[in-house]
């Protein structure tokens, strides 16, 4: 069988409210970091934790959703893919980051976690509703956002 995938299923916290940009032909784009913690024992029998950070972007229509009901702390479902991204940086060293291309988002948590973060300010997006289901789901559709050589959308059309 020749075949890939590459999809990721993240469930953790968000580190940060969402940024919501556009770009300029208008797309939206929502970028947030989202952790996870695994816990374990070391070799002495401690326990630990190590956290990961998870750059999470998110396109058109579940960017505007993420935008408007994520913040902070809240927990997350995420589906998606690994993209990774090269440049230069100011020292002419190349660099790589990793972002997780959300194609998928439920938020996790009791319907009062829902109702408080509804409530707490932002300054990304007003809040005039809340989902009525415990654990809401905003689907996008399965295709992933633009491809690196989509002429419509391109890294330097991302407001980031």
């Amino acid at each position: 069988m020749s075949g890939s995938v590459n999809k990721v299923i993240l469930v953790g916290r968000l580190g940060r409210d969402p940024e919501v940009k556009y770009t300029p032909s208008g797309a939206p784009v929502a970028k947030f970091s989202v952790a996870t913690d695994e816990v374990f024992k070391d070799r002495s029998g401690e326990q630990q934790k190590h956290t990961e950070w998870h750059n999470i972007v998110a396109w058109n229509k579940l960017a505007e959703i993420c935008g408007q009901y994520l913040t902070k702390g809240k927990q997350v479902y995420i589906e998606g893919s690994i993209r990774s991204r090269q440049w230069e940086d100011q020292a002419g060293n190349k660099r790589t980051s990793y972002e997780i291309i959300a194609s998928r988002m439920q938020m996790l948590g009791s319907r009062a976690d829902t109702e408080r973060a509804a409530v707490a300010p932002s300054p990304v997006a007003e809040r005039t509703s809340v989902p009525s289901a415990e654990h809401a789901s905003f689907d996008r559709p399965p295709a992933p956002e633009p491809p690196a050589e989509s002429p419509e959308i391109t890294d330097e059309d991302v407001p980031f």
